[in-house]
């Protein structure tokens, strides 16, 4: 089954290597990339995104914050904060924002885990 899947970092490096490695894992999985906080909420609320990466340092608000609010919208939705910032203090709110923490640099094993676990969740009726 196909997922839409956004990627939230304000590095377009960064975007286009979890894009290359998501493809690599899902190649039929669509993929929307957003820079920022402003353009993730826009980008859900055009589409029915289905899994959510975000990176954790980013202008303005951070993804954590950015976590909460796409947790209010969508409450089930998977989503993982990116970060190479392993912080006691950041693995608990990204654990209290019911989010899995995935370290940077991103493996594609630990993105193939998330992912797997991910779409195990989604109903499989899709959007």
């Amino acid at each position: 089954m196909s997922h839409r899947v956004l990627i939230v970092d304000d590095s377009k490096l960064a975007r286009m290597s979890v894009i290359r490695t998501l493809a690599s894992l899902h190649a039929d999985w669509d993929v929307k990339e957003a820079s920022n906080a402003d353009e993730a909420m826009q980008a859900v609320r055009d589409a029915q995104i289905d899994i959510t990466l975000l990176d954790f340092n980013m202008p303005g608000r951070d993804g954590l914050e950015l976590a909460g609010e796409l947790r209010a919208l969508q409450p089930s939705m998977p989503i993982a904060v990116v970060s190479a910032n392993s912080q006691t203090a950041i693995l608990a709110r990204t654990e209290a924002a019911g989010a899995v923490f995935l370290p940077k640099p991103l493996s594609s094993a630990d993105l193939e885990r998330f992912l797997d676990d991910a779409a195990s969740k989604l109903k499989p009726e899709g959007r």
